[in-house]
C-alpha cells in the first residue's frame, strides 16, 4: 500500500508540475496569436497539450488560431475537445459552431450555437453567428431575428449589422440591407464584407457602377477574396463582358475549386457561346456539393435544351422550382422551351406564364397613379421597354413602329435596359422623343420614372425573353399596359391590358386562356423592307434541282421538322437544302446537324451548313435558295419577313400555340395562304405543289416585294397607323371608364 501511495503522490507531483509548465507557456502562446504567428500559437498549444492534454485553455486557443489560418480539420478537433472539458463555455461552443459552419456543416452547427446563446443568451457573437447558420439554411425571417438580438445585446457591433444586411438581401430587402451595410461600414470602414455586401445590392437594384466600386473596394482591403472575384465577375457577365468576367472566375477557382458562384459563371458563359460540355461538368460539380442550387438545376437544364432533349430541360427547371418556387429564370426558361414540344397547346403555354405571376407578379405592390387629363383626343404617351434597342431580331419588328408614328398624336418614351448599343440604337433613339437608359435602374426605380414621365400606354417589348422588366409591369406604373413584337405571346400578368396580335397567332376560340385582351393587327409582327434588296432569278431554272433554305436558330430545327424536310427530300432525289445560323461556326454543331439529316438517308453532299456573315451577305445567300422552309414547332419570324423581302416564298404549318402560328400569320398576311399548311402531310403537298410549277414560282418569286409593299402587314407605314389606332382606341376606353 505504501508503494500506491508513493506512486499517486509522485503523479500528482508530476501533473503539478506539468501544469506549472503548460500555464507558463501559454502566454506564449497567447502573444504569438495576437501577432498574427499562427503557426507559432499552435506548436506552443502542441507542446502546453502535451504536458496537459485536457487544458482547456489550449485546446480552445489551439481551436481558434487553427480556424483562423484555414486549418478547419485540427480546429473541429481542438474546438470539440475543449467542449468535452468545459460544455457551457458559450466562448467554446460558439467557435465550434463557427468551425463547423465553415465545414459547411450547418445543421451540426445550429445545434453547438443553440447551445452556446442557451449558455450566454446576451452573447452578441453567438448570437450572429447563429444567425449565419439559419441563413444557410434557409431559414431567413429566423435569421434575422437573431442578429437583431445581437445588436440588442452589444448596439455598436459592425459585425452583427453586416450579417443583417446579408440576411435583408436575401429577403430582398434592398434598401434596408444598404442601410445596414453602411451602418456597419460608419462603425469599422475597413469591414470589407460590408463592402462585399453593398456590391450585391447594388447588383440587385442594377447599379453597375456602385457595385464595381464595393467590389473594388473590398478587393483593396483584402486581396483574393474568391467570393468577392467570383461576384465582380458575375456582374461582368451581366454586362456583356464576358472576357473580363471569365478572368474574375478563374481568379476565384484558382483560390477556392469549388466555388458554386464562380463554377456557375464558367457554365453559363460556356452555355452561352454553345460550349455545352465543360457547362455540363461544372454543373454537375456543384450539384454534387449543393443538390439543393436551383441555380444550377435551372443552367443544366438549359444545357439539354441546346442538346435538343427538351424533356430533360423540362424536368431540370421543375427541379429547381420544387427548391425554390418563385425563381425567375427557371420559369423563364420553361415557358421557352414548352415553345418546342410539338403537341404543346395554347392552355398549357399560358399555365406556365399564370406561374409567373402567382409566385412572383402577385407579390409586388402596384403603384397608385395621379389623376391625370383624361381628355381622350389629346397627345398620348406611348412608353417602350425593352433590351433590345439594338442589333437583334425584335428590334426590327419593332423600329418600323417608331420610325413611322405621327409626332403629332403621339410622344414616344423609349426605356432602354441594355448596356449594348450600336447603330440600331442610334435609330432607335433619333425616334424618340424621350430616351432613358434604364439598364442602371431598379425595377423600382424605373416604375417611379415612366410615372413621373406621364407615360399613357407603356408597351413591353420583351414578353418573357431574356432581359425583360415584366416585375415592372407588375407595378402596373401607367394606366394602360400592352405586350408586342419583341415576344407577343401572352405574359400571365393581370396588370398588362392588351397583347398586340393577329387571328392567324391567336386564333378567337383560346383567347379567352390569356390574361391580356387580344387587340388584332394585320400581322403580329412585321418589318421594314430591305434597303437595296430585290427578286433574283429562281435558282432551279439554272440549277435543273430546287434549293431549299433555312435561315434560322438552329435550336428551332426540331426533330420533327427535320423527319418532314428529309422525307421531302427523299421524295425529291435531287433537291438540296441550305442551313445557315451563326451557331453553325462550330464544327461539333455543325457536323452534329449534318448527321442528323444523314440518320434519315440523306447524303451529306446534299446538305450545305453556313456560319456567321455580314448582314449583307446574309441577304445575298437568299438568292441561292429558291423555297424557304419553316420550322416547327417554333417558327421563324423576322427571318420569316427577311426571305419574303428578298422574294423567296415560305412554307409554313400551323401549330397550336402562338409561337407555332407565327410563320403561318407572316405568310398568310401577304395573301399566300396556299403556301400555309395544317399538318405534316399539308407540308409536304405545299412543297410539291410548289416545286412541280417553276414557272410560277419564278413569277412569284418577281411579284412579293410589290405584294409586301402594298398588304396593311408589310407597308410599315400603313402597319403603324393600324397599330396607333389601337393606341387611340385603348387610351379612349380608359377616359370613358375612368370620366
Amino acid at each position: 500500500m505504501a508503494n500506491v501511495g508513493s506512486r499517486a503522490f509522485q503523479n500528482a507531483r508530476l501533473q503539478k508540475k506539468n501544469r506549472k509548465q503548460a500555464d507558463a507557456l501559454l502566454p506564449q502562446a497567447v502573444a504569438a496569436y495576437r501577432a498574427g504567428r499562427h503557426a507559432e500559437a499552435q506548436a506552443i498549444c502542441g507542446q502546453t497539450l502535451a504536458l496537459v492534454p485536457d487544458h482547456f485553455d489550449a485546446l480552445h486557443l489551439l481551436g481558434v488560431s487553427a480556424l483562423e489560418s484555414g486549418r478547419l480539420d485540427v480546429a473541429e478537433q481542438a474546438l470539440t475537445q475543449a467542449v468535452d472539458a468545459e460544455p457551457r463555455h458559450a466562448e467554446a461552443l460558439a467557435n465550434l459552431g463557427l468551425a463547423l459552419f465553415s465545414r459547411k456543416r450547418y445543421q451540426e452547427a445550429r445545434t453547438v450555437q443553440e447551445r452556446a446563446v442557451a449558455a450566454r443568451p446576451n452573447f452578441a457573437a453567438a448570437l450572429t453567428g447563429f444567425g449565419n447558420t439559419l441563413m444557410k439554411l434557409g431559414l431567413l425571417e429566423e435569421a434575422l431575428q437573431a442578429h437583431e438580438r445581437a445588436l440588442a445585446a452589444k448596439p455598436n457591433y459592425a459585425d452583427a449589422y453586416c450579417n443583417r444586411g446579408m440576411a435583408e438581401l436575401l429577403l430582398n430587402r434592398n434598401v434596408e440591407a444598404m442601410s445596414s451595410f453602411d451602418r456597419a461600414l460608419a462603425l469599422n470602414p475597413r469591414q470589407s464584407e460590408a463592402l462585399f455586401g453593398k456590391g450585391l445590392v447594388n447588383i440587385n437594384l442594377r447599379h453597375s457602377d456602385e457595385a464595381f466600386a464595393a467590389f473594388d473596394a473590398a478587393l483593396a482591403i483584402r486581396p483574393g477574396v474568391a467570393l468577392v472575384l467570383a461576384h465582380r465577375g458575375r456582374l461582368r457577365q451581366q454586362l456583356g463582358q464576358f472576357d473580363q468576367a471569365k478572368l474574375d472566375y478563374d481568379a476565384a477557382l484558382a483560390i477556392d475549386p469549388l466555388l458554386e458562384v464562380a463554377l456557375l459563371g464558367h457554365a453559363q458563359i460556356s452555355v452561352l457561346k454553345e460550349n455545352v460540355a465543360p457547362a455540363m461538368a461544372a454543373l454537375r460539380k456543384i450539384l454534387e456539393q449543393n443538390p439543393r442550387s436551383e441555380v444550377a438545376w435551372t443552367w443544366l437544364g438549359e444545357c439539354f435544351c441546346k442538346q435538343g432533349d427538351i424533356a430533360s430541360a423540362l424536368q431540370h427547371f421543375e427541379r429547381a422550382l420544387e427548391i425554390k418556387p418563385d425563381y425567375a429564370d427557371a420559369i423563364t426558361a420553361k415557358i421557352f422551351a414548352l415553345d418546342f414540344i410539338p403537341d404543346c397547346d395554347f392552355a398549357q403555354h399560358q399555365a406556365a406564364r399564370r406561374e409567373w405571376w402567382t409566385r412572383i407578379g402577385a407579390r409586388i405592390s402596384q403603384r397608385r397613379l395621379l389623376p391625370r387629363d383624361l381628355d381622350p383626343e389629346r397627345t398620348i404617351t406611348i412608353g417602350y421597354v425593352s433590351s433590345d434597342f439594338r442589333a437583334h431580331s425584335a428590334a426590327l419588328a419593332f423600329l418600323p413602329v417608331l420610325t413611322h408614328r405621327d409626332q403629332q398624336q403621339f410622344r414616344v418614351a423609349c426605356y432602354s435596359s441594355s448596356p449594348s448599343q450600336d447603330r440600331m440604337t442610334v435609330q432607335c433613339r433619333s425616334a424618340a422623343d424621350i430616351w432613358v437608359d434604364a439598364w442602371q435602374m431598379s425595377d423600382e426605380e424605373l416604375a417611379a420614372r415612366i410615372e413621373a414621365d406621364q407615360v399613357d400606354v407603356l408597351v413591353d417589348l420583351s414578353g418573357h425573353s431574356a432581359g425583360n422588366r415584366l416585375p415592372v409591369f407588375a407595378r402596373k406604373p401607367a394606366p394602360i399596359q400592352v405586350s408586342a413584337w419583341g415576344h407577343p405571346t401572352g405574359t400571365g400578368l393581370p396588370t398588362m391590358d392588351y397583347v398586340l396580335a393577329d387571328p392567324v397567332s391567336i386564333p378567337p376560340p383560346v383567347r379567352h386562356l390569356f390574361a391580356e385582351q387580344i387587340h388584332d393587327l394585320p400581322c403580329m409582327i412585321t418589318m421594314d423592307a430591305i434597303e437595296g434588296a430585290h427578286a433574283t432569278e429562281l435558282p432551279m431554272l439554272r440549277n435543273g434541282y430546287v434549293t431549299f433554305g433555312v435561315f434560322n436558330r438552329i435550336d428551332k430545327i426540331s426533330d420533327v421538322a427535320l423527319a418532314v424536310w428529309a422525307e421531302l427530300m427523299q421524295e425529291l432525289p435531287s433537291a438540296r437544302i441550305v442551313i445557315k445560323n451563326t451557331a453553325l461556326d462550330d464544327a461539333y454543331l455543325r457536323d452534329s446537324l449534318i448527321g442528323r439529316f444523314v440518320n434519315h438517308g440523306i447524303a451529306a453532299e446534299r446538305v450545305t451548313c453556313m456560319g456567321s456573315t455580314s448582314r449583307a451577305d446574309h441577304l445575298a445567300q437568299f438568292g441561292a435558295i429558291d423555297i424557304s422552309l419553316d420550322p416547327f414547332p417554333q417558327n421563324g419570324g423576322a427571318s420569316t419577313w427577311e426571305s419574303l423581302h428578298v422574294g423567296v416564298p415560305v412554307i409554313t404549318k400551323l401549330g397550336t400555340t402562338p409561337s407555332a402560328r407565327a410563320g403561318g400569320a407572316v405568310v398568310s398576311a401577304i395573301g399566300l395562304n396556299d403556301w400555309v399548311a395544317e399538318d405534316d402531310a399539308g407540308y409536304l403537298a405545299v412543297a410539291r405543289r410548289q416545286v412541280a410549277d417553276p414557272a410560277a414560282l419564278a413569277r412569284l418569286r418577281a411579284e412579293l416585294p410589290q405584294r409586301i409593299a402594298t398588304s396593311a402587314a408589310g407597308n410599315v407605314a400603313l402597319y403603324t397607323r393600324k397599330v396607333e389606332e389601337g393606341y387611340r382606341t385603348f387610351w379612349q376606353r380608359y377616359c370613358a371608364a375612368n370620366a
